[in-house]
């Protein structure tokens, strides 16, 4: 299975037909709408703090549980259906908090001079009357200018408050003026939901603002591989209608409250083939609250030097595994060292001629965290997405031709990554 990056997917979607014809292998597209393919200019987020956006308890979402105001139940010569009756009352409650976002990026023209140009689009959801949205951290990637659309047609410049890659969300804020009562979304629960119970999905696809699709939840708990050194796992899958430009857009249950945020679909041609993903919300409003507070995620790591297992490492220490994380070093005092795992003591040169490193071979290997397997950095990281400083992991290692298993307290800063 091959992940395309944003910037083939708009390519793609124009010319499906020709590319895409007869393709049996499914693919899988970030779904916001890019329109050029340009060079990065990395916005870097400004640190701002915030007030934690208040949560409010999750109501069961099954359709039974659902109280419809009589104004969505009839008009004067239209009688609508249950079904009817639940999608009406979700759209006008949501639709309003749904925005749309498009980017400029800075590229080169063919004189190698810098040019901004258009970058792409995609949706998010206000989830506080001061302006803050929740979007994916593709959607905004490269940007040097982001406009934040509204429903009423006004559109105001948007600056990022923070953004974590390993879950691919990111929040934005712009600064309604004081008169203005901006709708927003409140969050729902997860953790609640059931394969087969109906969502529906409001966003810009193909820049067609605010456009609502129905389904059913088709499955939960999928690990999906967004890039190479990330795994979002426990996605929402959904056969609600996503396509590009719904990327950061509410996945809602039928309270209007959101459980999901759109993010991905899987496509042989860049549309939607009835396979879409979204992070759910128990991810998204743990990462909000702590950009809110921190302007970044405050996880838990093992104080290590990671370095990715490869055939030529394992060849060349003569080891019997060439998968998982090989720990080069270990910083004294952490919770890495007091739970027992071990750095090498061997210093060898890895990587390439002109981007040398330094790293130590003899020491232990991961293979585990808790009960998830470790055979990639991505593995690694994903392991750890949802762990806070102080919580105690246990770490499977490779020693000495066996495994074993270590207790490990996670600490909270930074890690060198090779």
């Amino acid at each position: 299975m091959k992940l395309y990056t944003k910037h083939q997917l708009f390519r793609t979607m124009l010319f499906g037909i020709l590319l895409g014809a007869g393709a049996a292998t499914a693919v899988i597209f970030f779904t916001h709408r890019n329109t050029s393919v340009s060079h990065s200019a990395q916005t870097v987020a400004n640190g701002e703090n915030a007030d934690s956006v208040a949560e409010t308890d999750a109501a069961d979402s099954l359709d039974s549980s659902v109280t419809i105001p009589a104004s969505a139940k009839t008009s004067s010569d239209v009688a609508y259906t249950q079904d009817e009756q639940q999608n009406i009352f979700v759209y006008e409650k949501c639709n309003e908090a749904v925005v749309n976002i498009t980017t400029q990026v800075m590229g080169v023209n063919w004189f190698l001079e810098p040019i901004v140009q258009d970058g792409g689009s995609g949706s998010g959801s206000i989830i506080d009357k001061r302006g803050y949205v929740v979007t994916n951290v593709h959607v905004i990637s490269n940007a040097s200018r982001i406009s934040i659309s509204l429903a009423d047609g006004t559109t105001y410049e948007g600056r990022i408050i923070g953004q974590d890659v390993e879950s691919d969300i990111a929040v934005l804020k712009f600064d309604p003026p004081a008169n203005v009562a901006l709708k927003t979304i409140d969050f729902g629960d997860s953790e609640k939901l059931k394969v087969g119970q109906k969502v529906i999905a409001i966003g810009n696809p193909f820049a067609l603002e605010r456009t609502m699709t129905t389904g059913i939840i088709s499955g939960l708990g999928r690990p999906i591989q967004e890039s190479k050194n990330v795994i979002i796992r426990n996605m929402i899958q959904t056969d609600a209608a996503i396509n590009p430009g719904n990327s950061g857009g509410p996945l809602l249950d039928t309270n209007g409250k959101m459980v999901g945020i759109n993010t991905m679909i899987m496509s042989s041609s860049g549309s939607s083939a009835g396979v879409g993903f979204a992070v759910p919300v128990t991810t998204a409003r743990r990462v909000v609250n702590d950009l809110l507070q921190f302007g970044k995620v405050n996880r838990g790591i093992i104080e290590i030097t990671p370095v990715q297992m490869t055939s030529s490492i394992a060849q060349y220490a003569g080891l019997e595994i060439s998968t998982g994380i090989l720990v080069s070093s270990v910083k004294k005092g952490s919770g890495a060292e007091k739970g027992g795992i071990r750095g090498g003591t061997k210093a060898v040169q890895y990587g390439s001629r002109w981007n040398p490193s330094t790293i130590y071979l003899g020491g232990d290997i991961i293979t585990g965290i808790d009960n998830i397997t470790i055979r990639t950095y991505a593995d690694y990281t994903s392991a750890l997405e949802s762990k806070r400083p102080g919580d105690t992991v246990t770490v499977t290692v490779w020693r000495d031709g066996k495994s074993q298993k270590l207790k490990v307290v996670l600490d909270g800063a930074e890690t060198t990554t090779l």
